[in-house]
């Protein structure tokens, strides 16, 4: 059986009340339910949570699953704060010893002190940005992906702890020019995809998927 932890980065703060993160994690979960295969918990950052208990999540999770909006480029304030308390209090504790140098060459193998070694995690995201704000010449993110720019350190702090990346899948436009229904069937195959069978076991290598929008 495979365990899936899944964090809801949603937040009502400002103009934004969370819901769309909650509907993204309601669809996460309604994927797994009813499968034998797996076994699922999952954390709403909003409604409070205990840092030793999810420290415990952690370590009990074969795959962490997050879903959080993006804001100014970063994680919305609730859920970098989750990760500063949750991942101290897993100092020593299932997530990560040290930043894995010696005091005899400590110039290499910084990185390597994590303590979540063969578990994977699998980033959503949500942008107000169009998907071709990353990908068209002269737009906004000079034709850079989500996860090779602005979520390039959430990724390197998952490595860290050991874990390898599954396959992220980002929703764009959901201010602006949003179509919930057809990026969540687009998710749902998505999920398909990546936990048919045992294949994401064997996943090393950081992917991403992009809804294909097709013009009108």
């Amino acid at each position: 059986m495979t365990k899936i932890f899944i964090i809801n980065g949603g937040q009502n703060f400002g103009h934004s009340g969370g819901r769309y993160n909650n509907s993204v994690t309601a669809t996460t979960e309604a994927f797994f339910q009813g499968n034998k295969d797996f076994e699922v918990r999952t954390t709403h950052i909003s409604k409070g949570y205990v840092p030793a208990e999810e420290v415990e999540k952690y370590n009990w999770a074969d795959v962490v699953i997050y879903h959080t909006p993006v804001w100014w480029f970063q994680l919305p304030h609730d859920f970098k704060k989750y990760i500063d308390v949750v991942f101290t209090a897993g100092h020593n504790k299932g997530i990560y010893h040290s930043d894995g140098r010696k005091f005899d060459n400590p110039a290499i193998n910084y990185g390597t002190g994590g303590q979540l070694h063969g578990k994977h995690y699998m980033l959503t995201t949500s942008w107000n940005a169009p998907a071709t704000a990353f990908t068209l010449p002269g737009e906004f993110f000079n034709e850079t992906s989500v996860d090779d720019g602005p979520m390039f350190g959430f990724h390197r702090m998952n490595a860290f702890t050991g874990m390898n990346p599954l396959k992220s899948f980002h929703f764009h436009d959901v201010e602006k020019n949003a179509d919930v229904n057809r990026d969540l069937d687009y998710y749902r195959d998505h999920l398909a995809e990546v936990f048919s069978g045992t294949s994401y076991l064997s996943a090393t290598k950081l992917e991403t998927k992009e809804p294909q929008y097709t013009p009108v």
